[in-house]
């Protein structure tokens, strides 16, 4: 077997809040819970794990999700009847819009820890 990616552990303040909002807006589903993380599962078989961290400040990262067009109509509906700040590129220098880079779309938007969240249509290679 190849190597395949199989789960990461997404920092939050409140793990449930987070878990909820990518469950929400992306339609993850629920996958069982044990210990100290609240998990979720991709499509492809990836789980996300979503734990608190004993420290105060959490290091923000980047997590990019490879969806359909008819989730990403759905999801950016979602993101704007919200009102959540998205916008068409990672410095937010484009508010309020998406991108159409690499033969499809794209936006960008912050989860409740503040980690910047990348929906796009299209794969980059």
């Amino acid at each position: 077997m190849s190597a395949r990616f199989n789960h990461t552990i997404i920092a939050a303040k409140d793990k449930a809040e987070s878990a909820a909002f990518f469950r929400d807006i992306l339609e993850l589903a629920p996958a069982p819970s044990w210990g100290v993380f609240t998990n979720l599962s991709c499509e492809d078989g990836v789980l996300l794990q979503f734990a608190e961290p004993p420290v105060e400040t959490i290091q923000l990262q980047h997590y990019a999700f490879l969806v359909d067009e008819e989730l990403f109509d759905r999801a950016y509906a979602r993101l704007v009847e919200r009102g959540i700040e998205h916008s068409a590129d990672p410095f937010f220098q484009r508010t309020g819009e998406i991108n159409f880079e690499h033969g499809g779309r794209g936006v960008y938007f912050l989860d409740p820890a503040g980690h910047g969240i990348e929906m796009i249509t299209r794969p980059y290679l």
